[in-house]
This record gives C-alpha cells, structure tokens and sequence, in this order.
C-alpha cells in the first residue's frame, strides 16, 4: 500500500459529539472570483470533560477566527489540511469564524460552486466545509439563519433555507436576502443558491388548512418544462398526508434546477436542489422514462422532508435509515400513481442487474455498512435499493395499518433528532409486537440470499422445502440465516379452468409462522431458518407453486421445476411479479450455456402476450404489464442471472433470439404497431405511456424483420411522424443497432437529430449516449464523441451521457478481448478525477465487476484496474473503488 493512504472511518469509532452548535448565522457576500462567508455559531457543551472542539474544513482561506467577541491569534488555535481545533470553550461559546473560498474554481461540485451563471450549493454528505469550519456531521442539528449579498444585476434571486425574512441593498448595485430556518438541522442539509432565474409558482392547502407557496426555479430557457414537476409535487404532498400523515411545516417550498450537479437532486430543507434531468420535462425534451424519473424523483425529495430531514441519521452509517425509507415511499407513491406490479418488476430488474452485482462483488457492503474510507462512495444501490427492500419487508411483516403506525411513532419519537436503523426497528418492533432480533442481520450482513427450493406431491400431500444460504462477502466468509417474509400461492388447473387454492386452509403443517393473506390465495410465511417445511393437504392434483409473490424478500431464488409450469405461470398467475418473473427464468435458461427449455415454446408464449395485448382497451396496468412481458431481458440482467456465460456468447445469442423472434410474429409486430402506433397526442399519463410502450415493441420487433429500403422507410416514417421524444428515440435507438441499416440512413437520421435539438442539453446528451451504446461503436469512436464541441467532461450528465453508457451497455467494444475498452474507461476515470472525484469513482464501477467475467476479461480488468491504482494522487473517493475492486 502507498504511503500516506487514506484513513478508514470505523462504526465502531462513533462517539458522540463534546460540543453541539445550536445556533448558526451565516453570511455569504457573493463577488465574481471570490466569495467570503463569515459564520457565527453559539456552541453548547454536552460532555462535562469536553474543553475543545474541532471543526472540519477543506479548500478554505482562514481570514479570521473570534471566540465570544475576541480575535484569536495563530497560535491560539490548531489548523491543518482538514480542520480547525479551539481549545477553552467552557460550558459554551460564541465562535466567529470568516473564510474566502472561490467557487468558480470548484469542479468537484461539492461545497459552494458555480453552475453556468448561477452560484449554489450541495452540502450532502461533507460539502459543507467545503464552505466554512463547522461541525459537518449529521449528529450536530442547529437552527441556520443565512444572508447572502450579491450583484443585484446578475444576481437578482437569492435563495436559502426556511422562509424569507428580509431583503435590502447594503450599498449601490448589490442587494442581500435573509432566510430563516426554524427547524434544526445537519449542516448537510443547508442550500444557498444565486442567480439570474425564472420562476413558475403554486400553492397548496394542507390538510390542516394551511397555504403553502410553491415555486420551481430554472434558467430562462428551462422554465417551461417545469410545470409538469409542479404538478408531480402536489399530487406528492397530498399523497404523503394521506398514506403517512406527514404535513408540510414551511411557508415555502422551493425547487431549483441547476444543469451541473453530481446527483440527481438534494432535498435541502426548503430548497430542493436539483440535476435539470429529475425536473426538466416536456413531450419533446423527456421520454416516458424521463417523465417517470422526474415523478419518482421530486416526490423522492419532498418526501425526505419527513424521513431525513425533521428525522435524520446519527451518523452516515446510518445513510439507509433515510434513503432507504424514503426510496420506499416514493416507490409507493409511483405505483399508486401508475401501475403497482409493473413498478415492482421495474424495481426489481434494477436489483437483479444492478444491485446483486454489487453485492456478488468485490464492493459488496451491508446496509449498514461497517467502516468507510469515502462516505460519497456509499450512496449506492446497497444503501438506497437494498435498504428500501428491508423497509418493504417490515410493511410486508407488519401490514398497511401497522405499519403506518409504526411509522407514526418513528416520527412522534424522533422528531427533530438524529436516529438509527436500530430505531427505527424498535419503533416496528413495539408496535408489530415482532421479535425482529433476526431481522436485524438484513442491516448487518452483506450479500444476496439464495433460496433453494424443493417441492413433491405424493397422494394429496404437496410438500415445499425452503433451504436460505448467502455467499460469502468480503470480510465476512460465514453468515447467519435471515428473517424473512416469504409470500407464496399454489395454482391448480381443473374444469372450471385455472384456480387459486385456499392456502390458508390446506397448509397442515409449517416449521415456521405463517399467516393467511389475500383471503387465503396466499400463505405469508416468516422464513427464519435455515430450512423450512410446508406441507399442503387435501389436493387431489400436484399443484403449481407461485414463490415470492410480490418479490416479498430480495434474495435469488433457485428452483428446479418443470418449464411447462413456468409457462403456467407466465400465462395464469394472479401475481404481475410472478408472471414476469416465470418468463424471465425461461429466458435466462434459454440464453445459459447448455440449457435446453422442454415442454414450453418460448416464441410462441412470446407471440400469444403480444396478441393478448390486442384486446386490453384502456387498461392501462394490463397493457404496461403485457409490454414489460415483451421486453427481452437485457445483457446487463442476464449476466447476473446466469452462473456462467461468455460475454459475446449472451451478446449474440441474444440478438439471433430478437432476430427470430422479429420473423416470427412480422404480423403481430404489425398490427400492434398499428393499433398503437396512432393514440392521439401526447399524453404523460399511465394510458399514453402504455399505448407507446406496445406501439414501439411493435416497432422494434418488426425493424428486426426488414432490411434494406423497406427498413429505412420504417424507421424514417416512425422517427418523422414522431411528436414525442419518446418516439424518437425508439426511432433512433433502432437506427443505432442494426448492421443491415445502410450507414447513410443512420447518419442523415442522426444529424437530423442534432440540428433540431443541440440547444436542449438534456435531449443532447441522449444523442451522445445513444452512439456510445451503440454497439457499432468502437473505442475510436468514443473518442470522437469526448472531442466532439459539444462533449463537456466537467458537466455529470455529460460526461455520464458517453463513459457510464459505454461501460455499462456498450458490451461488443467495452468488453473486446483485447482489453482496449477497459483501458479507454480506466484512462478516461483517471482524467476525471481530477476533476470531479465523486464521479470518477462512479464511472469505474463497470471495472469493479472484473469477477463475473470469464479468465481472460478478468486479467484484462485488473490490468485496468491495477493501472489506475498505481497512478500517483488518486483522489480518496477513487483510491477506495479501486483498492477495494482488487483486494
């Protein structure tokens, strides 16, 4: 290991703060190329042997520091690199303390820095002494009081947290705005922005009849893609009073859009910062995924004004008590919005593809992750994803009303304090009456659970045996079976058609606690060992067994059936989740190495969904549950899924099987095409979004059964008659995968597209990243589109819009035997970092995952890897993926 390597921060170690600040006044006087912040905080000792306190700061320029109205002189304080110790405090003190920091200059995006023409903030997880010396940890909660002084002229808004209290002009040209925020919070949670802005504005009567202003800010080129994103925050307002009681407490609620951030929003008390891609939409600018995106997203945010922000976490390794949580609730809040168990099958590709790759890996950690290097590295899909599952597993254990009150004693108790998941369990724990001991190793332990599942049917008897393992993770080679909820139902097909069994009735006999639910079409059991049994009496049929309904517990499942049930499943379970999750296992199977699928036509059971979909009118959960259906599972989610593969293997035999299918059903494809295709204007709503999904899956399957002039014409038609980005991109996204396209066709098509919408950042950054995944681009052309005018490696969704795309779906030219993809993206994170480390850590994830590749690929990836961790000043987010990735 180099000298000098970055310290580890241990759970272990937490002690809770000497000194807490109660009171924080800052004062930021804004000038072009210099900004000085002067900070006045009133310290309270809580430990009686506490004399000193230490501050955190980074990147600063001490000009001062004054301790109760007294100049202190060097040698009366301590000062390094990353802080500032004042000894003698006494019980209590007034410490003021002026700094200067130039946010011009701050391309990490961390602290306070400059966006276009715009100054603002993001202070999660430790920006904020990026700012100023401060405690910045979650644990110390004050109430901030903030004046900020800029040009009038360039910079007429000036924004903070909590509600407006004064605004005045201290001299000729400039002018300030003081905002007060009544509620304590982590220095974390502090926003500041400034800058020449729109605004459109709302309102809002909470349930207690209060009125809330609403305003969204942007540049004035962005601002009329707002209205959508005002309207997703008051349908999130309602909902959160409705579903968790949870009121609005501010006079004001402000969101603004900033074009460069490293996340994709900040729900800052009061002041929502946001990456312009969670709140910019309009039918040409956003797809239906983006709209989605944009509704998950602003309620995600407003949400954490509740679970994060009146509630927080002790420390940040608690970071799932808030995110995970609140990752649950806004999922909650889009399937009410749209369709439940099609959200849930989104929800649990993005686990299958994303997160059990995390946790398979080198990076695994566990919700509650025991030691860190660089906490920006632990806003992962673990934390986030994972976490939000455990949360679901107490409101699956508990049930809606429990559960709500359980959540209602978690806000009463905690209210305006810093908690843990520990808390938070107790709080289920009291009132489910739940011994969840257990339970808690979900937050302890890392990796992904296997179910191995046995079943037999012998004279009326039908027997399920359950066996949970977990594979070991680094630093923990052995782990103790989980408590989970295991919801499950038994289908059987007589004369009267296909039935679900009375479970309730027929289980005999269980090794573990069960309860009846659904009216007795399904069996909730409390898995806790490592095996179960359940036996079913009273059949007089072997059953088909429809496991973990609702994906109740995320964990792999293996179970050695027959296919024929699976394709009884796909077609006639009660479960969206289960009739999904049958034809996906028969896709992972046909696409594994030497697998055959006996007893069903997977083609055929293909082309009877699509003809199925004909006839569903305005139902719009079954249409997005037929197209979800169609979707063939990506590479992405086959390569976790699959215990062996080669890469260009599952490539190939992938695009042959799209191919095949394409021939197969032209006329399917066809006439969904056309009875889809032409639903009338566009419409942002579960019906429009259904009708376009099945509409563009007609269109893809039948672009795979054309070539030549007949599939130029489609794809031009299709991508000229488009009033949608939506359309367009299904156009374009055709165009940049098929060989039998001729080139010229492709390139008039994207040029087009480039003309008509390069001064819409965000429709140009799809147009980067549709190239950089397309698998007719090498490594040159890569590098064509990072020198192209228009390619800015110091903007996150830029530079995202190329490199993550091309590590994450590039497959053909990123993972080309002769490593020259590995070494493209190594170079280009080295390049990165030292820019923007928080993003170059992200950007080498696609190289972390070296250990799911065959001999080779590995090699070649650790070669990358190696590389970059032998370059000299790596930055601690990178040096930690890295080291990390190759222990």
């Amino acid at each position: 290991m180099k000298e000098g390597q970055p310290r580890e921060i241990r759970l272990e170690e937490y002690r809770a703060p000497g000194y807490t600040t109660r009171e924080t006044e800052l004062v930021f006087d804004i000038h072009d190329g210099e900004t000085t912040v002067t900070n006045t905080m009133r310290l309270e000792r809580l430990d009686a042997d506490a004399d000193s306190v230490t501050l955190d700061g980074q990147d600063l320029e001490l000009v001062s520091v004054r301790l109760d109205g007294r100049e202190l002189s060097a040698n009366e304080y301590a000062l390094d690199e990353e802080s500032l110790t004042l000894h003698g405090l006494g019980a209590g003190a007034e410490v003021e303390i002026v700094t200067r920091i130039k946010p011009e200059e701050n391309t990490a995006l961390e602290g306070l820095y400059r966006s276009s023409h715009m100054y603002c903030t993001q202070c999660e997880a430790e920006g904020f002494r990026k700012i100023t010396y401060y405690q910045d940890r979650p644990d110390v909660l004050a109430r901030f009081r903030t004046t900020v002084i800029a040009d009038a002229a360039a910079y007429p808004t000036l924004l903070s947290n909590g509600n407006l209290v004064s605004e005045s002009e201290p001299k000729a040209g400039r002018h300030s705005a003081t905002w007060e925020d009544p509620f304590p919070k982590p220095s974390y949670l502090f926003a500041l922005v400034a800058g020449d802005l729109e605004v459109i504005t709302d309102s809002f009567t909470t349930m207690s009849g209060r009125e809330i202003e609403l305003r969204i800010y942007s540049e004035a080129h962005n601002i009329d893609q707002c209205h959508y994103a005002m309207g997703v925050l008051k349908r999130s307002m309602s909902w959160d009073e409705e579903r968790f009681g949870r009121e609005y407490d501010l006079d004001i609620f402000m969101i603004v859009a900033v074009e460069d951030f490293n996340m994709g929003a900040m729900e800052n008390k009061g002041l929502n910062i946001f990456n312009t891609a969670c709140v910019l939409a309009s039918p040409d600018t956003a797809t239906d995924a983006a709209y989605q995106r944009v509704e998950a997203v602003v309620a995600h945010e407003y949400f954490h004004n509740w679970s994060g922000n009146r509630v927080t976490c002790r420390d940040w390794f608690q970071l799932s008590l808030k995110e995970g949580f609140t990752v649950f609730r806004d999922t909650e809040f889009s399937s009410d919005m749209n369709s439940r168990p099609v959200k849930r099958i989104e929800d649990v590709t993005f686990l299958r593809s994303v997160q059990f790759a995390e946790d398979g890996g080198p990076l695994a950690h566990p919700v509650r992750p025991q030691s860190y290097i660089e906490i920006s590295n632990f806003y992962t899909t673990t934390i986030y994803e994972k976490g939000a599952e455990v949360v679901r597993m107490y409101h699956t254990l508990l049930g809606e009303d429990k559960f709500r009150a359980a959540t209602d004693l978690y806000f009463d108790r905690f209210d305006g304090s810093a908690a843990t998941t520990d808390d938070f369990a107790a709080s289920m724990a009291e009132v489910g009456q739940l011994d969840l001991t257990q339970f808690k190793r979900w937050y302890e332990q890392a990796g992904t659970p296997l179910l191995s599942v046995r079943d037999h049917y012998v004279d009326d008897t039908y027997t399920v045996e359950i066996e949970q393992t977990c594979p070991a993770t680094p630093g923990q080679p052995d782990k103790l079976p989980f408590h989970m909820p295991v919801a499950l139902g038994l289908l059987v097909e007589d004369d009267n058609g296909v039935q679900s069994v009375d479970v309730g009735g027929a289980l005999a006999a269980s090794t573990e606690q069960w309860e009846s639910r659904d009216g007795g079409a399904t069996a909730l059991v409390q898995l806790r060992n490592a095996k179960a049994t359940l036996s079913f009496n009273g059949l007089t049929s072997k059953p088909v067994l429809s496991f973990l309904r609702g994906f109740s517990a995320p964990v792999r499942v293996h179970h050695a059936r027959p296919d024929a049930e699976l394709g009884f499943l796909a077609r006639h379970d009660v479960d969206g989740f289960v009739r999904w999750d049958a034809l996906q296992t028969l896709w992972v199977k046909h696409f594994g190495a030497s697998a055959q699928i006996e007893g069903v036509d997977l083609e055929q059971l293909v082309g009877d969904v699509a003809r199925e979909a004909f006839n569903l009118g305005d139902n719009a959960e079954a249409k997005l549950l037929a197209a979800t259906m169609l979707t063939v599972p990506d590479e992405n989610y086959l390569f976790e899924q699959l215990e062996t593969f080669e890469v260009m293997a599952v490539v190939n035999a992938r695009e042959a099987m799209l191919d095949g299918l394409g021939k197969a059903h032209v006329q399917t494809w066809q006439s969904l095409y056309e009875r889809y295709g032409q639903e009338g204007a566009y419409q942002p709503d579960a019906v429009g979004m259904a009708n376009r999904a099945l509409a563009n899956i007609g269109f893809a399957g039948l672009a795979r059964a054309l070539d030549g002039n007949d599939l130029a014409d489609l794809v031009r038609t299709h991508y000229e008659r488009a009033d949608n980005l939506t359309d367009r991109r299904a156009a374009l996204a055709v165009a940049s995968r098929h060989e039998r396209l001729a080139e010229d066709v492709r390139q008039a098509l994207f040029a087009d597209f480039f003309e008509k919408w390069q001064h819409e950042a965000l429709v140009l950054d799809l147009w980067f990243s549709l190239q950089a995944q397309s698998p007719l681009t090498d490594v040159a052309g890569i590098e064509a589109l990072t020198r192209h005018d228009r390619f800015d490696l110091k903007n996150p969704n830029r530079a995202r819009s190329v490199l993550a795309v091309f590590g994450m779906f590039n497959h053909r030219t990123f993972h080309k035997p002769d490593g020259s993809g590995y070494d493209y993206l190594a170079g280009a994170v080295a390049e990165v970092d030292k820019l923007n480390p928080q993003m170059a850590a992200r950007l080498a994830t696609p190289l972390t995952r070296w250990q799911r590749y065959d001999p080779a690929r590995q090699e070649r990836m650790r070669q990358s890897l190696t590389q970059l961790a032998d370059a000299s000043a790596l930055s601690k987010d990178l040096f930690e993926i890295v080291t990390k990735a190759l222990a």
